[in-house]
């Protein structure tokens, strides 16, 4: 399959496995992205998840153009007609903390996948790119919008108009990233971050992720009251209760998320 989850201790590990074309995503990677997406966000046994790519070199290299044709229907058709039953990449979400465990290339449409992630870590080996203008194209699957969010508008500039590939710490630099470390040390940092936020209450994760997603396209003060609103409706959660209980008691909490 080129897309594999596995999920242990609350946690949900998607892998790009089409290690011989560079975990580049075809039409199949693509409906199984969805399918993981959707099984991260239902599942009560995840609480997090992490994305990586199989193999040393690569973590997704965007769109397999040798199996991805150009579409026979007009734009008005696809834009505004009917949805087909595969979203495009570039919309995936989920209420549930999202991880990038970047293991290589990250290119054009693989790191706008990792930018659809909360967290970013990169190995040192990572190289980071939106070369889209270099072909004529731009990168349009949330590229031009979410890198100005992730690194600011003069870095994004950058990055966009000259194509240009940045390795992992110039990449840490920006803001790109939030860790870099040895190759060989990725998968366990990865697994210790989505331990740590799988061991907190759930309800309350989902509630923080929401607010720091939505309240950047709000005013601050805007922001603030959908704050308080959030807070009010996990102040009586069951959660909310076993967590005060069990720093009272001296003991680690143990969330249901409820």
């Amino acid at each position: 399959m080129p897309v594999t989850v596995e999920v242990s201790d609350f946690i949900a590990t998607v892998i790009l496995n089409r290690p011989e074309a560079m975990n580049a995503i075809d039409p199949e990677s693509a409906a199984q992205l969805q399918a993981a997406w959707h099984e991260i966000s239902t599942r009560n046994d995840v609480r997090v998840g992490i994305v990586t790519g199989a193999g040393e070199r690569a973590f997704c290299t965007g769109a397999d153009l040798k199996k991805t044709m150009p579409p026979t229907e007009s734009f008005a058709e696809l834009h505004f007609g009917p949805k087909t039953d595969v979203a495009p990449v570039a919309t995936l979400r989920t209420p549930k903390p999202m991880i990038a465990a970047i293991n290589g290339f990250a290119l054009g449409g693989g790191l706008e996948l990792a930018m659809l992630c909360d967290i970013r870590i990169a190995a040192s080996s990572a190289m980071f790119g939106l070369p889209e203008v270099s072909i004529g194209s731009i990168p349009a699957g949330g590229g031009t919008q979410r890198i100005v969010r992730a690194v600011g508008q003069s870095d994004a500039m950058l990055m966009l108009l000259s194509g240009e590939r940045i390795d992992a710490q110039e990449a840490l630099r920006i803001g790109l990233v939030s860790r870099v470390v040895a190759p060989q040390d990725l998968p366990a940092l990865a697994r210790s971050i989505a331990s740590r936020i799988a061991a907190n209450a759930p309800l309350a994760v989902a509630a923080a992720k929401n607010l720091a997603q939505v309240g950047g396209e709000l005013s601050l003060a805007a922001g603030l009251e959908l704050e308080q609103q959030s807070f009010g409706i996990l102040r009586n959660s069951e959660d909310r209760i076993e967590g005060r209980r069990a720093f009272a008691e001296k003991r680690k909490p143990r969330f249901q998320g409820r």
